[in-house]
């Protein structure tokens, strides 16, 4: 409960007292808006991480996260299949029609500064979702219900903290809970959040900045190519982005084998000590 206050509650009574928009007004998202947002939820996320750690005398990596390996090397080859993996996606709907690059929207200066801002906002979110719903709780449901069990139920409930989102179906949020089952087979087979936490904000900042699509249905100011998708929303996406396509969730089931075969060994034990 102390978790659940510092993690989830206290975030909240932070970004009113100082006049930010607690979610999204609408479907568009600026660098403005969410930075400050963003960080705030990351920082008292990991006070509360840090907060039960103590109280459980625990390091933090019990919760897969080492902090000596913190934005290593585990983050980065995250983040190249990230990056590779929505490019695969949006070469795939290119080839077959349902997807087009229409122009590069901004100048080098600008897109150097806009590309580094929502760099920074994904890596916040990304440690945010990744420490919340895969770390300590993971962990903590983990002892009472078995690793799977626990992932799923917590899967489930990332999938339902999107609902809410402007623009997001019924296959993004599908989406959203394999993709949930996905990182916390990444957890399960290398022992550490780093991982997830590279692939969820390359994934995020390639949809929202690179190829500027809509991202869970939020669309980001300040995009490096204007694109448009046409087509079925089954398969071009929709207004949920490349995400809410059925190639991306063909694509999830392809990166789960993969990663299965480049980690091939458990080391997050079934019923954590």
């Amino acid at each position: 409960m102390i978790w659940v206050g510092v993690a989830f509650f206290a975030p909240v009574a932070v970004v009113l007292m100082l006049h930010l928009p607690v979610e999204p007004q609408g479907s568009v998202i600026t660098l403005q808006s969410e930075l400050p947002v963003r960080a705030i939820r990351t920082c008292l996320v990991l006070m509360a991480t840090w907060i039960v750690a103590r109280m459980e005398r625990r390091p933090l990596d019990d919760y897969g996260i080492p902090l000596r390996q913190a934005f290593g090397r585990r983050s980065w080859e995250g983040a190249v299949w990230g990056f590779g993996m929505l490019s695969v996606v949006l070469l795939v709907l290119h080839v077959s029609g349902h997807f087009r690059i229409d122009s590069v929207a901004l100048a080098r200066g600008a897109a150097v500064r806009y590309g580094f801002g929502w760099a920074l906002v994904f890596l916040a979110v990304a440690m945010t979702e990744e420490f919340t719903y895969r770390g300590y709780l993971l962990f903590a449901f983990s002892r009472r219900l078995r690793f799977w069990r626990a992932a799923t139920i917590l899967s489930l409930i990332f999938g339902a903290a999107h609902l809410g989102n402007p623009g997001e179906t019924v296959l993004g949020i599908l989406h959203v809970v394999l993709t949930g089952m996905v990182f916390c087979l990444t957890i399960r087979r290398t022992g550490t959040l780093w991982f997830a936490i590279g692939y969820h904000a390359a994934w995020d900042w390639a949809e929202t900045f690179f190829y500027g699509t809509p991202d869970s249905g939020l669309v980001g100011v300040g995009r490096f190519l204007n694109t448009s998708a046409r087509g079925p929303d089954w398969l071009s996406g929709g207004s949920a982005g490349p995400e809410g396509s059925v190639i991306a969730i063909i694509a999830l089931l392809l990166l789960a084998l993969l990663i299965s075969v480049r980690f091939p060994n458990t080391t997050y034990p079934d019923y954590p000590a």
